[in-house]
């Protein structure tokens, strides 16, 4: 799995950590990013679904139309 590095607010960081832990939803701060982030990604997807901004399978998925 690939790692990344990012600078983060501490006052983010500080309400993620709330969540982290024993007491928390989240068993470490990489768990609760890779969560954060997917269900960032899905929301996305969900409005460009409303718009019809989706790529379809079918298409390739690179947005380029055969028009």
């Amino acid at each position: 799995m690939p790692k990344i590095s990012v600078e983060i607010p501490g006052e983010l960081l500080d309400d993620l950590d709330e969540h982290v832990g024993d007491d928390g939803k989240f068993v470490n701060r990489s768990d609760a990013v890779r969560a954060s982030i997917r269900k960032t990604l899905d929301l996305l997807d969900e409005i460009d679904a409303r718009h019809d901004r989706l790529d379809s399978v079918e298409d390739g998925g690179d947005g380029a139309s055969d028009e």
